[in-house]
């Protein structure tokens, strides 16, 4: 009888694993547009949600969970060095969005 309870808890501990894993945070480039929906994604400010929702449901995923600026020390990989040739503000800013299915 402890063993079909143990077996029980250890698969809803997987089930609820299972949720959260498909989920995945993407880091794009922040481009200002001119519309100032790049600040808005940037500084995590209301603003952004509905950009940020678009993103993730163009990539089929349900809802955007959260969005904010990135640092590029934080991201692990190869990311470009801010270009000296660059004339706009917001070179080399990058934006993590979380999307959950």
């Amino acid at each position: 009888m402890r063993s079909i309870s143990a077996l029980l808890a250890c698969v809803s501990l997987l089930a609820g694993s299972a949720a959260w894993a498909d989920s995945r945070i993407f880091i794009i480039a922040n481009q200002p547009d001119g519309y100032g929906v790049d600040q808005c994604l940037a500084k995590g400010e209301k603003c952004g949600a509905h950009a940020a929702q678009s993103y993730c449901q163009s990539r089929n995923f349900a809802q955007a969970s959260s969005y904010r600026r990135v640092d590029p020390d934080e991201i692990t990989g190869s990311v470009p060095k801010e270009s000296a040739n660059c004339g706009r503000s917001g070179c080399g800013e990058y934006i993590a969005i979380t999307c959950q299915r």
